[in-house]
């Protein structure tokens, strides 16, 4: 009888030795199976799901290309490029309100109309992003320029199929410039032909026009070149404002320094106008910096004004009239 139940007891622990393993394998496989990644640098799963692919909007996949929610908050770059984009479709609006109408008074509200316009959308956008009603936005970081275009890096596996994992990794950079150029045009279309109805007397409608054109322009080139203008806008806004700053100088038709020192300090159009290109090198200055050290990078911003010091100052010696007595 004893020899029997050391047997028995023999067998049911074999019994449960074997169960664990078996159980320990089985676990194993699935730890390892979740563990793998996935192929291509952007596909990802669910937790709760063993199949590859495109992460819901607003996840992005980690190491392991599991979809995990992006719950950082937009860096100071990040707010300076959507500030960028919003910036450059006002400054197209008040250029061509200023090209195509010339009446002061008109000028002067048809430029409030695009601002208004303009602050409505980005409120609005800003309203929309999650979390929806909050003036704050959640946002995945940027890592690579890469991120941007997903598109060109959907995997083939085994070379027989295409695995589609284009997503937004850059939430909501991508799209939250396309809704604020949408809410541009809805806000356009809605406020501007009131205001030049009943208060600049049908004036500035090509403005309108205008706008029709660049503002799909604008959204097309977000579309292919928002990686590269993210990672180069800064050094846009120095080189244009400088250059945009030289040729409004230019066409003051000025090539002494006092009369074109006078008509920057006594017309109200050339002075807004030569502010203007000030703060937008102060804010290139700002990007470009990231004012990632305050005590050395803020005195920076006094360097605004030279590029226009210095073509006043040296006007005179690039009259053309001047290269006959030599």
């Amino acid at each position: 009888m004893a020899h029997c139940g050391v047997g028995s007891l023999r067998q049911w622990c074999g019994v449960a030795v074997l169960v664990i393993s078996c159980c320990c394998s089985f676990s194993e496989g699935i730890f390892e199976k979740k563990m793998q990644r996935c192929p291509g640098l952007y596909c990802g799963r669910l937790p709760d799901s063993d199949t590859c692919g495109a992460c819901p909007r607003g996840y992005r996949p980690d190491n392991f290309s599991t979809c995990v929610k992006c719950d950082d908050r937009l860096t100071f770059y990040d707010a300076l490029y959507l500030g960028f984009m919003a910036l450059l479709s006002l400054v197209l609006h008040w250029v061509f309100i200023d090209y195509q109408t010339r009446a002061k008074r008109s000028v002067i509200l048809l430029h409030f109309s695009a601002l208004v316009e303009s602050g409505l959308a980005a409120l609005v956008t800003l309203v929309l992003s999650e979390p929806v009603g909050s003036l704050e936005v959640r946002s995945c970081e940027v890592q690579h320029l890469s991120d941007w275009y997903t598109m060109f890096y959907n995997p083939s596996p085994n070379y027989t199929h295409v695995l589609h994992c284009t997503q937004e990794i850059v939430y909501p950079l991508y799209t939250m410039v396309m809704m604020y150029y949408a809410f541009s045009l809805v806000f356009l279309l809605l406020l501007r032909p009131a205001v030049i109805r009943k208060f600049v007397e049908n004036r500035g409608s090509k403005s309108v026009y205008a706008a029709l054109y660049f503002l799909p322009i604008l959204v097309i080139t977000q579309a292919i070149f928002g990686g590269l203008l993210y990672y180069s806008f800064a050094y846009i806004i120095l080189v244009v404002s400088v250059v945009s700053s030289a040729v409004h100088f230019a066409s003051m038709g000025e090539s002494s320094m006092k009369p074109l020192l006078k008509i920057c300090m006594t017309s109200p159009r050339h002075l807004m106008i030569l502010i203007g290109h000030w703060l937008l090198h102060a804010y290139g200055i700002i990007a470009l910096t990231r004012m990632e050290n305050p005590s050395f990078h803020a005195p920076l911003i006094a360097l605004v004004p030279f590029p226009g010091i210095f073509y006043i100052l040296t006007v005179a010696f690039t009259d053309p009239d001047n290269l006959e007595t030599v």
